[in-house]
């Protein structure tokens, strides 16, 4: 007994200082949120367009630039390697999380959006609980939401906790791009969250459905079956950009 609390006394305190103090040092391979250069696209140009395996880009004109949806984005960055003109730039930046899926469009000069929930800030802003449902999820997205519970994140210093069960949530939080067997189970444990209730996609998956989009078998994401609160894109997202984007959605 003395020898385990002696080894835990070493130990000292492990939880980061995040939000409060720095955040933690990402890896140099950290895709986050991208940048559209001011390069003039090539007339004809659709190098990145072609590299992208689901669809993300768009051409708005050559003078005009690209278009990236993050809700679609796997992060992958080939489109930042086709790109004979540099126009693309994936930085550091861990914040990616929108309360509208429209935010989630980048072109050039696109400010950081909100992801401020006006219910969230009056409810929920000391105390949030929410049941995960992984709606056909890879497990990516789940093991980086559960981190978040761990002693060197502790989310439950803000109020934040997962549940058992929908009874006991104020919302769910959703993964996966909504396999078709797994709709009704979505459907059903949404209607068991007592109102009122927010919903929050997390992961390109549960967003647009990322490289499943337009299966027959799944929905295209979350906001295809209930409605969504807060979105948080990546491939899967950081647990950083989780816990961004629930803070700034809890806080508004």
């Amino acid at each position: 007994m003395f020898r385990i609390l002696k080894t835990r006394r070493e130990q000292r305190y492990r939880t980061m200082a995040y939000p409060d103090g720095p955040a933690p040092a990402l890896p140099s391979r950290f895709a986050g949120r991208p940048v559209i250069g001011d390069a003039v696209c090539p007339e004809g140009c659709a190098a990145c367009i072609e590299s992208c395996p689901t669809g993300a880009i768009s051409i708005l004109s050559s003078a005009e630039g690209p278009m990236l949806d993050t809700g679609r984005c796997l992060f992958c960055r080939a489109c930042e390697e086709a790109c004979p003109k540099e126009v693309f730039r994936f930085t550091g930046d861990h914040r990616l999380a929108a309360a509208s899926r429209n935010d989630l469009f980048i072109g050039r000069g696109t400010p950081l959006p909100s992801a401020a929930n006006a219910l969230a800030a009056k409810l929920f802003r000391r105390s949030l609980k929410l049941r995960q449902v992984s709606a056909g999820g890879c497990n990516a997205c789940e093991a980086d939401s559960n981190v978040l519970g761990t002693l060197a994140w502790d989310m439950g210093r803000f109020g934040i906790q997962f549940v058992a069960s929908p009874r006991h949530a104020d919302g769910l939080l959703i993964t996966g791009p909504v396999s078709d067997n797994m709709r009704l189970a979505l459907e059903k444990t949404y209607a068991a969250v007592p109102s009122p209730k927010v919903v929050i996609a997390v992961g390109t998956c549960a967003v647009s459905g990322g490289p499943y989009i337009d299966h027959p078998e799944q929905h295209n994401g979350a906001a295809s079956v209930v409605p969504v609160d807060l979105f948080i894109p990546g491939c899967p997202p950081h647990p950083l950009t989780i816990l961004d984007g629930l803070l700034r959605f809890q806080r508004g």
